[in-house]
């Protein structure tokens, strides 16, 4: 990432921030998760505070008591929470209601000098200065100022994705633009669905995609945001949420740690229902976060539930396969839904099993299906030469190296092959 030939490194630097505080974890904790867990947590706390604290100045003291309690601890802010790559997600959050509350006590400048950090902790939030237009004072100038420090950002992560290869989103997501917003009804569909009835989360939560699931499912959002126009809240939780469920697209169609920053206005939203029923909905509330937190305490939780409720999907079956003993993992990847990520995995389990004869018939398969991935021919490649084959094996690995010449696996492979052929 820090150097390409198609641009200088500075260039595809995104979310400078967020990677700076995983720096300082790694210098004071190494590779303990426990650290980084615990940045997590208290980014989370400090967001809370700062939620309570503008919602004061904007309304009740119930509804930001009863705001505040529901962005704390509702399930579906479990993920980012524990997830601790989303830390971009919280910090995002954070300097967002740091500029809000600038923006409240008439301090333009430093609202700006915020949204700016923000954005440098996470593109999402780019739309946030609409919020600021929809719930507060007006003023023109620092607003244009953030929504151009806005357009910078994400022209900037739209080149950084088309360059860095496997990002996972914009050019390289493998869904069009296109698709990902017709995608995205049903997506906002789930996402008030955990809203309102926080039951049914996974960390890879399976969307279906019929025509007519896309088409009714945005008729019924376009429908709801004309009915609930005048319902500011609700209309700037729907902004937030533009960013992640618009036009720009993701390999992942839905992921629950983008309701993160949006739920600093749906919590709002909601606010006056809880308080009605407080005493039955915050016991509630927080015992679904308790569930949700203990699938998060082990990967072998987390994946078996996202096996269980995406039963369509592979990568749920890898992610555990790599999370339990190896001859479990291979039941695992048995069940899943072929493909060549599934006879990639396999292969790698039965190398580790010992068995290369078996792996190379995995990794044939998934050659098969893909037959110019470099990584597929690398693979082929390792099983060949577990065989005792480094002639064969190192016609696998230049062959790769022609496809992909920064293969760093294959360059390894290639060297090990040609000192065993000498």
């Amino acid at each position: 990432m820090l150097a390409s030939p198609q641009g200088p490194g500075w260039l595809l630097q995104t979310r400078p921030l967020t990677q700076f505080t995983f720096w300082l974890n790694h210098l004071v904790c190494g590779t303990n998760p426990i650290g980084y867990h615990a940045v997590n947590l208290l980014l989370h706390v400090s967001a809370v505070c700062l939620l309570f604290q503008v919602l004061r100045e904007l309304t009740s003291e119930e509804i930001a008591f009863a705001a505040a309690f529901i962005f704390a601890i509702h399930p579906i802010q479990s993920e980012p929470v524990a997830y601790i790559f989303a830390r971009s997600s919280i910090l995002a959050t954070l300097f967002c209601l740091l500029s809000w509350r600038s923006w409240t006590r008439d301090q333009t400048t430093l609202a700006v000098i915020w949204f700016g950090a923000a954005l440098l902790s996470k593109e999402e939030c780019v739309t946030f200065p609409l919020v600021l237009l929809l719930i507060g004072p007006r003023r023109w100038k620092p607003i244009a100022a953030m929504l151009g420090m806005a357009l910078a950002v994400g022209l900037h992560s739209a080149y950084a994705t088309h360059v860095i290869a496997g990002s996972g989103a914009g050019f390289t997501a493998g869904v069009s633009p296109i698709e990902y917003l017709a995608s995205q009804g049903i997506v906002i569909g789930r996402y008030f669905r955990l809203l309102t009835v926080p039951w049914g989360f996974t960390i890879d939560p399976e969307i279906h995609r019929a025509l007519w699931q896309e088409l009714l499912a945005w008729i019924i959002v376009i429908a709801a945001v004309i009915y609930f126009r005048k319902h500011h809240w609700l209309m700037a939780g729907m902004v937030l949420l533009i960013p992640s469920s618009s036009i720009f697209p993701a390999t992942d169609l839905a992921a629950d740690r983008r309701m993160y920053l949006p739920m600093i206005a749906f919590s709002v939203a909601i606010a006056p229902l809880v308080w009605k029923w407080k005493y039955v909905a915050a016991p509630v509330l927080l015992l679904l976060s308790i569930g949700r937190m203990e699938v998060w305490r082990t990967e072998r939780t987390l994946w078996l539930e996202a096996v269980e409720r995406s039963p369509g999907k592979s990568r749920p079956a890898i992610q555990l396969a790599r999370a339990v003993p190896l001859q479990e993992a291979l039941q695992v990847l048995s069940a899943a839904p072929a493909n060549a990520d599934v006879y990639t995995e396999k292969g790698r389990v039965y190398l580790d099993l010992s068995e290369p004869a078996d792996a190379l018939r995995e990794f044939g398969q998934a050659l098969a299906l893909t037959p110019r991935d470099a990584h597929a021919i690398n693979n082929r490649g390792v099983a060949l030469f577990a065989l005792g084959q480094p002639t064969a094996a190192r016609l696998d690995f230049e062959k790769a190296l022609a496809i992909d010449p920064n293969l760093q696996d294959a360059q390894r492979n290639l060297a090990r092959a040609t000192a065993a052929g000498k």
